[in-house]
């Protein structure tokens, strides 16, 4: 169990072995989800990395617009 200080205005260090344990390196966020008087600690994950989770395997990963902000939506060709 490891355990850290609270501090006059309301921070704390995270403990190494949290840090590790989550793989959080500086400049990470965080996320806070409270239920039944405990806190459950989660590392924020980019929603570009969650993009990809997402990508269907069988029409590869999504390409960048031309003008390289967005995506492209495919034409219909019925």
């Amino acid at each position: 169990m490891h355990e850290s200080t609270v501090t006059t205005k309301g921070q704390t260090t995270l403990p190494k072995a949290v840090r590790l344990a989550l793989g959080l390196s500086r400049g990470d966020r965080v996320r806070y989800v409270i239920r039944d008087g405990e806190i459950r600690l989660l590392k924020v994950q980019p929603v570009a990395r969650l993009a990809d989770l997402l990508a269907r395997p069988d029409r590869g990963a999504r390409q960048p617009g031309r003008d390289g902000g967005g995506y492209r939506a495919r034409r219909y060709r019925g």
